[in-house]
């Protein structure tokens, strides 16, 4: 019945043609809201889905590394019990160091990661190849693979093998001589043999060569590694997995999913989603200051309708029910206005990629977009909260007015 009361208060004719007026300011006020908040978020969903797939390229979904240093002890004992569980897929043994490579006169200094030949069934890297082919080489005879920044850094091409890169890394116990630091060095030479582009950060940081080669530049025993890098069937399980692993390994090793690998960078997506989402909020805000000058304004147009239905036994609580339900009326017009109008630009933008990213210089050419139903969830939840608490006021100021009926 309340709102009964509220949609004959909408469509009926007012004395004063600036209630409409500010009534339907009210709900495209709240229509834009609601298609920038759903927009806006899909928008960053897009963003935030592309950057987890580029890195979903390169680390995998669990690793394990030294708690303490740089170096773990990888038994063929724990090996097998790595392979007794059913939800990991594959695993790579790494070995990794930071390095100075070194091509001529330029020199850049690289994360060259030590890979086996299981490393292209734990990552796609090999997919994301610009230049020549995937090809780590031997011990004896070691390829190495390039980040695009790495090789733009270099100001070589690697799919031409004109001269070999000689690779310098620290040895755990070489003393260093401050005169001549490279008698401090391991060195070893390696041939270009292709280059990847994932992301910037990825393509201006790591390398990626032969294992042994790796191992033996930075003298580790037989089973001395950095890392293993663990793909699953199913990502999801990572968790559970997690732990079945660190109970493999022991409270000595560490052991993370690939989330926890790069918790700075999720966390600042987390951060920039709910900042993006609180400014949204306090727009919302501002525009429910117009429901409440139009409702106070019906309030005062329909004080003669409140004294009589006050009259027949009207409740103060019937009477802000009804004036609740108006408010809550007009934000849900726009609410589901702004949606449907969001959907529909969502849907254009995929297909027709309506708003390019200007400059060219991206992975992609157009803003990507993602609808997640959590985020139409919280954007209802927002509206209609906002829009109770603005309706509140004028509301309760009608169910408080007395009874002053004349004969």
């Amino acid at each position: 019945m309340n709102f009964l009361f509220a949609w004959r208060y909408f469509k009926a004719k007012k004395s004063t043609n600036a209630i409409n007026v500010i009534a339907w300011v009210s709900i495209v006020a709240i229509m834009c809201i609601t298609f920038a908040f759903i927009v806006v978020l899909s928008v960053f969903n897009g963003f935030e889905g592309l950057v987890k797939s580029l890195y979903s390229s390169f680390y995998t979904d669990i690793r394990i590394s030294a708690s303490a240093g740089k170096i773990i002890t990888v038994t063929p004992g724990q090996l097998e019990q790595l392979k007794a569980v059913r939800d990991i897929k594959a695993w790579s043994l790494i070995a990794e160091e930071k390095t100075l490579l070194v091509s001529g006169d330029m020199q850049v200094i690289v994360d060259i990661k030590g890979v086996d030949s299981n490393y292209t069934s734990v990552t796609t890297v090999a997919e994301k190849l610009i230049r020549g082919e995937f090809e780590t080489g031997t011990t004896e005879e070691p390829g190495i693979v390039l980040g695009n920044g790495v090789e733009y850094a270099l100001q070589i091409q690697s799919d031409r093998h004109l001269y070999p890169l000689t690779v310098y890394a620290f040895r755990p116990g070489m003393n260093i001589n401050p005169t001549d630091p490279y008698q401090g060095l391991a060195a070893g030479n390696v041939i270009t043999t292709g280059t990847y582009m994932i992301q910037q950060d990825i393509d201006n940081k790591f390398a990626l060569t032969n294992l042994g080669f790796m191992k033996q530049l930075m003298g580790m025993d037989e089973h001395e590694y950095s890392a293993v890098e663990i793909a699953l069937y199913d990502p999801d399980k990572a968790d559970a997995v997690k732990k079945q692993v660190q109970r493999i390994f022991g409270k000595d090793y560490l052991v993370q999913t690939k989330y926890e690998q790069n918790s700075s960078l999720y966390a600042v997506m987390t951060t920039e989603k709910w900042a993006i989402y609180g400014i949204l909020t306090l727009m919302l805000i501002v525009a429910a200051f117009t429901m409440i000058g139009g409702l106070t304004m019906l309030v005062l147009e329909k004080q003669k309708d409140i004294q009589v239905l006050k009259a027949m036994g009207g409740t103060n609580s019937l009477i802000q029910k009804i004036f609740l339900s108006e408010g809550i009326l007009l934000a849900t017009i726009g609410l589901i206005t702004g949606m449907v109008l969001a959907v529909l630009f969502c849907w254009a933008q995929v297909q027709f990629e309506l708003i390019p990213i200007p400059g060219g210089t991206f992975l992609i050419d157009y803003y990507p977009v993602q609808l997640i139903p959590t985020d139409f969830v919280l954007v209802i939840v927002t509206v209609l909260l906002v829009a109770t608490l603005a309706s509140w006021f004028p509301s309760r100021k009608a169910a408080l007015q007395p009874i002053e009926l004349k004969s």
